[in-house]
């Protein structure tokens, strides 16, 4: 079944009509992002609940082209006296925090909300900051596993990081030893913080002769989503990502969140927190719907053939 395309970051907000109305004032909200966003997925999960941009909510958005640039557009949004503010992925959660102890936060995209130290426990957050996870433990265990129902013979399947997302680092650092050991499989790792590295990384993998890999989720990679993609079919690269945004760009399989799904529960979270309540109370949420998408005349190009058992569990085939 079709599911809407996200990029690895969304947002947008809306705020209680009679509240506004009554106090004449429209609340104010600030989004925080590394490159750009789409918002549909916010105005679906508020507009039911009467918030809408332009009339009670003025949604102030900030955009950082690289990491660098995020410190600068949160104390910028801070400044603003915003009654709530919006982290998009992992990066921007840790620096809103930093920004500030008092306004409230909800991200969205984060992995490992724990480990990063954005709140002392799922259930309960703590502080000024709660939100919705993107994966579950040993969720990078799962993304090989599938890869490897396709690519039965791979034994040295290449990761594509970030080593500028700290989820990234927390996997590798945590996660990946243990699953390369219990699935028995070299992971080597290939990094990339610029579009220009991300061809540089893909060149490494394909002069380590591995027989796959793995490009994690993280702005650099769904905004080069094309180029990234391109870049597997260039090497020959069976690759796995984390959303149908690359498979539907001629990715050949993604297993991932229902990003969809969150945002539009992120706008929950904001409504309830607009209308009083403490994200300290509101636990972080993690995804309950996962989508596994294969893209068929991928597979074929690269002479793959794909499990009839892993057909009927995809959500979505691309022909």
């Amino acid at each position: 079944m079709k599911r809407r395309e996200f990029t690895a970051a969304t947002a947008a907000l809306l705020v209680p009509p009679q509240r506004s109305r009554a106090q004449g004032t429209r609340r104010r909200l600030g989004v925080l992002a590394v490159g750009s966003i789409d918002d549909i997925a916010w105005r679906d999960g508020l507009r039911n609940r009467g918030w809408i941009n332009g009339q009670n909510l003025i949604i102030e958005y900030r955009y950082a082209q690289s990491e660098d640039h995020l410190p600068a557009l949160a104390a910028e949004l801070v400044a603003l006296s915003p009654d709530l503010l919006i982290a998009v992925g992992p990066q921007t959660a840790v620096v809103l925090k930093s920004a500030t102890p008092t306004v409230p936060i909800v991200f969205v995209g984060v992995a490992d909300p724990v480990g990063l130290g954005l709140v002392q426990s799922l259930s309960r957050p703590g502080g000024n900051i709660t939100g919705f996870a993107t994966l579950v433990p040993r969720f990078s265990s799962k993304m090989i596993q599938t890869l490897r129902e396709i690519v039965p013979t791979a034994s040295k399947i290449a990761v594509l990081a970030n080593p500028a997302n700290p989820i990234h680092r927390l996997i590798i650092a945590e996660e990946l030893p243990q699953t390369a050991q219990t699935l028995g499989v070299a992971l080597p790792i290939v990094e990339a913080t610029t579009a220009e590295e991300l061809d540089i990384a893909f060149a490494s993998a394909a002069t380590q002769h591995v027989d796959a890999i793995v490009v994690f989720g993280d702005p650099l990679t769904f905004r080069y989503a094309t180029q990234v993609t391109a870049l597997a079919a260039k090497h020959r690269l069976p690759a796995t990502y984390i959303s149908r945004y690359f498979v539907t760009r001629g990715g050949l399989i993604s297993y991932g969140p229902d990003f969809a799904d969150l945002y539009f529960r992120a706008g929950g979270y904001v409504d309830k927190i607009l209308k009083g309540a403490k994200p300290s109370d509101l636990p972080v949420e993690q995804p309950t719907k996962f989508e596994l998408v294969i893209n068929m005349k991928t597979a074929k190009t690269l002479g793959l053939t794909v499990p009839p058992a892993v057909i009927a569990r995809a959500d979505e085939v691309i022909e």
